[in-house]
């Protein structure tokens, strides 16, 4: 089998690497020469259009006049306020923020936001692109440089450092100093110790039933009398470790599958290194689901599979559903997408990350190595949401003097991954920057790749808040595979919205789903008309997509105990080897 996606340039030159890779520690692996083009783009063209200038200065004195008779009426204890924050944007909550000078001082960096957003937006002659990267970059100043950052502007801050006498500012610089020499020394985060793999978390039953040089397949041991006959095959990310679904005992959606009665078989990828440089795409499809496809037919013979995958995963999947050359969709039963994107047209703020520029800066960075490092990545998805993720975390442990309490998925986030250069580029350049996929160019085995050849019926989650696989984008689907679609939109974002246990004490009160099935082509086009005719429904979707699969299987059968050793070391247990790998 031969997978052909875009081909990369001609690589960088060697005396380039050292300043690549210096340039990619200090800016998280965003290319400086990327973001420095957008702003050139915006400023050249604001520069030239006195009609937008003058629509800025008469916004920037109106915002001014506006903010100066607030203040004015704020002095006397009115409690309007001229501009409301973003509905996410918590910074200014706390009841604090309500006295004098702050409140005030908060206005006035609201309102200094909402002109920053005008001024990026609607400039004639700057590309879509630049225009949102850059207001990514002047986003991130303004996040930098907000008054909840500092300790003279943050009533919160100042309040604590009067009650405790400074102890909140003491333990700050402790926990400033551990993290400090943690990143120094490539250590883990504070209290990952607390969710070790295999121990804590990763803790379901399963042998390991087939490893290659690419993956470890994990078949998990029954817990109930009789089993669903088609097994389900899990596909988690090669970006992340797999055992994101297979957390506490609690919050595991494969010990969740196991107690419903499913036999359930999950890829665990190798953590790739320099000497994996080489591998493609071509081989993530061939020895990660084609071989472990083929295992699982061998462990159940004539039954078909019920494929699920997840992220990247799934838009792996659903290039080997759509591509009979593989043998694999024969094989499956039905094909099941979470927080996966098959057309990435727009990949949403990930794709400020998605360009030339940005592309070749990586594969620079990789041509050193042989591999991306998963901490550059998560450094850039960080930024994507650093208000939350960076800021507001500064603010809470080194001023508030707090601990962020370590949780298992947090310890999993931490639990970096590495990717071989030559895949990595192939699916940068292939899936997201010339979008092959949707448009039938990806090519397999040298012929190209319908995802309207996907007949199977297909059950896809997305979620509301995904940074990462936007849900209007992951709705696409209905209209690229002629297959009936039970398309799901469930509450959270693409880890926490997933990860969605159905009882007990991990359960969320506040999670809810939205579920329509389409016939194929059957779906509306525009994905908020879908949205708005779907009502919510309280609760985890697992129960939903569990009836669904049991619906979609033939019988039941007498559950058998997993006892096939992997090779001549013997029977190796849950997690495998692989999910150790750092």
């Amino acid at each position: 089998m031969h997978a052909e996606p875009t081909l990369a340039p001609a690589g960088p030159a060697p005396a380039d690497v050292p300043l690549q890779l210096i340039l990619a520690r200090l800016a998280n692996g965003i290319s400086p020469a990327s973001v420095l083009l957008a702003q050139a783009d915006w400023l050249s063209h604001l520069a030239v259009s006195p009609g937008k200038q003058a629509e800025l200065a008469a916004s920037a004195w109106h915002k001014l006049l506006q903010w100066t008779l607030y203040a004015g009426h704020s002095c006397y204890g009115e409690s309007s306020v001229c501009i409301e924050p973003e509905p996410r944007d918590k910074r200014f909550a706390a009841p604090e923020w309500s006295w004098p000078p702050y409140r005030q001082l908060a206005q006035a960096f609201l309102l200094q936001e909402r002109w920053w957003a005008e001024a990026g937006a609607g400039v004639r002659g700057v590309s879509r692109h630049h225009e949102e990267v850059a207001a990514f970059a002047v986003r991130q100043w303004l996040d930098m440089f907000a008054p909840s950052n500092f300790v003279p502007t943050n009533p919160e801050v100042l309040e604590k450092t009067l009650r405790s006498g400074g102890a909140n500012l003491t333990g700050g610089f402790s926990n400033l100093w551990l993290d400090a020499v943690k990143l120094v020394a490539n250590g883990s985060p504070r209290g990952v110790e607390r969710f070790a793999v295999g121990r804590d978390v990763a803790c379901t039953p399963g042998r390991v039933v087939m490893r290659n040089r690419l993956v470890e397949l994990i078949e998990y041991q029954p817990s109930t009398a009789r089993v669903d006959a088609e097994p389900v095959f899990i596909v988690p990310s090669w970006i992340m470790k797999y055992y994101i679904l297979d957390l506490r005992p609690q919050d595991s959606l494969v010990k969740y599958l196991v107690g419903k009665g499913h036999r359930v078989f999950i890829v665990s990828w190798r953590n790739p290194d320099g000497g994996d440089r080489d591998l493609g795409i071509e081989d993530y499809l061939q020895l990660g689901i084609v071989a472990a496809l083929q295992a699982v037919h061998e462990r159940a013979p004539g039954r078909k599979v019920h494929c699920a995958g997840y992220c990247l995963g799934g838009t792996l999947l659903s290039i080997a559903a759509a591509a009979p050359q593989t043998g694999v969709p024969a094989a499956m039963a039905t094909l099941t997408l979470l927080a996966a994107q098959t057309d990435f047209a727009e990949p949403g703020e990930l794709g400020l990350f998605i360009d030339e520029s940005q592309i070749a800066f990586l594969e620079n960075l990789m041509a050193g190595r042989g591999f991306l490092d998963g901490r550059e990545m998560a450094g850039a998805f960080a930024l994507i949401n650093s208000r939350d993720l960076v800021w507001s975390r500064l603010v809470h442990e080194y001023l508030m003097g707090a601990e962020t309490p370590m949780t298992a998925l947090r310890a999993w986030n931490a639990d970096a991954t590495r990717l071989p250069a030559r895949m990595h580029s192939q699916y940068l350049r292939g899936l997201y920057l010339n979008n092959d996929l949707a448009q039938g160019r990806f090519r397999v085995a040298g012929r190209p790749v319908s995802l309207a050849d996907i007949k199977l019926p297909l059950f896809v989650v997305s979620t509301e808040q995904d940074h990462v696989s936007p849900w209007a984008s992951v709705y696409k689907i209905h209209h690229l595979a002629e297959a009936p679609v039970s398309f799901v939109l469930v509450s959270g974002g693409h880890n926490v919205g997933i990860v969605s246990p159905a009882s007990g004490p991990a359960a969320k009160p506040e999670a809810h789903y939205r579920i329509a099935t389409s016939p194929a082509m059957g779906a509306p086009t525009d994905p908020q008309a879908w949205k708005d005719a779907a009502p919510v429904v309280q609760g985890s979707w697992w129960p939903v997509w569990h009836a669904w699969l049991r619906a979609h299987s033939c019988a039941r059968v007498p559950a058998v105990p997993v006892t096939w050793p992997v090779d001549d070391l013997g029977t190796v247990e849950a997690p495998g080897t692989y999910v150790h790998q750092r």
